[in-house]
């Protein structure tokens, strides 16, 4: 165990412990005293979070928590919110100390120009420009905007002036398949679609307009179009829909109505937003989150838990904050909230891994070092990414002091799949080397792991808790997560379902379009009614820190022993000629298991007797020689969800003989062209 360094500022979850200690007359020996605090007196604890960021609105609230079971229960009774007005609050004080609301580059831009910087000022205006031209065009509160946008300070201006109007914002990204938004889109039968001409991806330029007119044509309740020319395309090509408008014309309006515009306040429980689960099978679930909690949980979780808007960073340079993501990824509306806090957010559109082929279409080895020299040009201070872009700068044998100046970087986020404790290291000791940063000596980890579910995290970081590697800190304030057994019981130091047993102000609303909320119902509380079942095994340390062992439902039940996959990929991922693994254990009934692992492979290296062994030897050694997978397949890919998760369980479903189209939904997923030999190898075991 490593005791972090003392950074030289108050964390923000320091300063707020101040708080309650000056304001409210609470004092709290340890994290654990201060959590079960926040979870067992949770009227106290979620009206300390109104009242310590100083949350607006322009009617008391009479009830915190109405005390009602979960999924019914309802907070802030009589409060009235805007997620908008909560951003742009900051305008005046930002724009006054010169910070910038966005900065942002793509593929193309990033080493040939300078950054895009977007002023709180001009933030302000574009969204109300655009707010009030969605009005003129009939958008109305509880109507839904949909967007198919890249990740690009127009779809953040698009989202606000959305949201400020008390319009329903959904989002889907370009590189998804047209019938997979489609799918997402019906659903919520949206007015207006702002969309735009095409994407540029791993260097190529990928033209939508095709998709575009598939989409007009199929939304028969879209009434109105704005176009962004990401790629400056000049037609739309055949469009049946006449009434558009270009992006930058929507939000170019300047009178004395755009001056005076304010967003309108809503109910807390007003939705703000619509997202999707990953849609695997079956149409994706549309979940609906309201302004206030979705407000209020980010405000906990950005500001205490992850230290965004740390006090040092405030007077200096402001903080920069980053968390690399696609639009189609709930981690966008992660990075989107920074902006609630006032900091700069920083965005990259494009392949974390750079150009991917040349200007002759040659295939290029991937480029590790883009993000990182991304945030040294625009002196990032807290870089996000997923856990699998840390794994691959690993085993591409980065070396960060070769991409700029990154001494301003004083927090790594992770997210999306368990972090090896290696690539933990890894980043580490990257940090060692390149010196001492500006803001402490070690740099620190903020593991977290939530979801798209209720937007959010239940366990995370603290930034004055030890660090271990592989390992999250703890449990989020607020959060009554624990590990459940077989028998329903919490228990520690042993792996257990993830549940959470309290409410919190984020859980959905409902889905839309489910009356009577049955598949809310059964997505979170067929297992234990009243108690939100997440579908993770995680295991709870007696000193608090958290371990993720994947997804419960592809589990290895292997010779009656059960165990989560993510340990199977720390040691098998750990191997320097291993980039990827994907394990599925396929339970026949009457069969003796089999259970087939697949890796990918270094560049130019094939399975051989002696790569099998090593793996062989790594899983005896770090788990069990009952864990020693059936066969070993070296594949050109594992198939991975649009967020980058691998799929695990369709791949175990299509093994088990059901048919592809029943078990996967191809323009949900980032790569699916290698289904193709997983259905082979199906069809070859009959």
């Amino acid at each position: 165990m490593k005791q972090i360094a003392t950074p030289p500022y108050l964390p923000q979850i320091r300063l707020y412990q101040n708080w309650l200690r000056d304001q409210r007359g609470l004092s709290f020996d340890t994290y654990d005293a201060l959590w079960r605090w926040s979870t067992t007196d949770r009227n106290a604890f979620w009206q300390s979070i109104w009242d310590y960021f100083e949350l607006r609105s322009p009617s008391s609230h009479d009830v915190v928590c109405d005390g009602e079971p979960m999924p019914n229960t309802r907070w802030f009774l009589g409060a009235r919110i805007n997620y908008a007005d909560q951003v742009l609050r900051h305008v005046g004080p930002a724009q006054a100390a010169g910070f910038a609301a966005i900065l942002s580059h793509n593929e193309k831009s990033l080493g040939c120009e300078a950054a895009q910087a977007m002023s709180w000022t001009e933030l302000r205006n574009q969204v109300a420009s655009l707010a009030l031209h969605l009005q003129a065009n009939g958008v109305q509160q509880g109507d839904r905007v949909a967007a198919y946008l890249p990740n690009a300070p127009q779809a953040i201006v698009a989202f606000l002036a959305t949201v400020s109007i008390g319009g329903v914002w959904s989002v889907c990204a370009p590189d998804m398949g047209t019938n997979a938004v489609l799918d997402r889109f019906r659903q919520i039968e949206p007015k207006v679609l702002i969309a735009c001409d095409g994407v540029t991806y791993g260097g190529r330029d990928i033209d939508r307009t095709a998709a575009l007119e598939e989409l007009c044509a199929s939304l028969p309740t879209v009434r109105h179009l704005i176009l962004h020319r990401n790629l400056g395309l000049s037609t739309i090509a055949r469009t049946t829909r006449p009434d558009w408008t270009d992006f930058d014309r929507a939000v170019s309006r300047r009178d004395k109505e755009t001056e005076a515009f304010e967003p309108s306040w809503m109910p807390f429980d007003h939705p703000l937003w619509i997202v999707y689960s990953s849609g695997t099978t079956g149409l994706p679930k549309p979940i609906v989150h309201s302004h206030g909690g979705t407000v209020l949980v980010a405000m906990a979780l950005k500001r205490l838990h992850n230290d965004v808007g740390c006090s040092y960073c405030a007077n200096t340079l402001g903080e920069r904050y980053h968390w690399y993501s696609s639009t189609g990824w709930v981690m966008w509306n992660a990075q989107v909230s920074g902006l609630l806090s006032g900091v700069t957010c920083c965005i990259f559109d494009g392949n974390p891994g750079g150009r991917t082929v040349d200007a002759s279409g040659n295939k290029l080895s991937p480029d590790w070092t883009t993000l990182w020299r991304f945030a040294a040009e625009l002196g990032v201070t807290f870089f996000g990414a997923g856990a699998a872009f840390y794994a691959n700068c690993q085993k591409a044998g980065l070396d960060l002091s070769s991409c700029g100046d990154l001494s301003r970087i004083r927090a790594l986020g992770s997210t999306g799949s368990p972090l090896s404790a290696d690539a933990q290291a890894w980043g580490t000791e990257q940090f060692a080397r390149i010196g001492a940063t500006q803001f402490q000596r070690d740099i620190w980890w903020c593991n977290i792991s939530g979801g798209t579910d209720f937007c959010g995290a239940f366990i995370g970081g603290h930034r004055e808790l030890p660090q271990i590697p592989g390992e999250m800190q703890c449990r989020l304030l607020g959060c009554a997560v624990e590990a459940w057994n077989e028998q329903g019981l919490p228990v520690i130091d042993e792996v257990g379902e993830l549940v959470c047993s309290q409410p919190i102000p984020s859980m959905p609303l409902y889905f839309w379009g489910d009356p009577g909320k049955q598949r809310y119902l059964s997505s979170y509380f067929n297992m234990y009614p009243g108690v939100w079942r997440h579908g993770d095994w995680l295991k709870i340390g007696r000193n608090g820190g958290c371990v993720i062992y994947g997804r419960s439902d592809a589990t290895i039940n292997r010779h009656g022993l059960r165990m989560g996959t993510s340990e199977l990929y720390s040691a098998v991922e750990a191997l320097p000629e291993v980039l990827d693994s994907m394990v599925v254990d396929l339970e026949y009934l009457g069969r003796e298991s089999y259970m087939p692992l697949f890796v990918v492979l270094r560049q130019g290296l094939t399975l051989t007797v002696e790569i099998r062994e090593k793996i062989v030897v790594a899983i005896r050694t770090a788990l069990s020689p009952r864990f020693v997978p059936s066969e070993i397949f070296q594949v050109a890919e594992i198939p991975r969800t649009l967020s980058g998760k691998k799929q695990e369980l369709p791949i175990k479903k299509l093994l088990l003989g059901q048919p592809l189209e029943k078990v996967v939904n191809r323009e949900a997923m980032a790569n699916p062209a290698c289904l193709d030999w997983y259905v082979d190898l199906a069809r070859s075991r009959g």
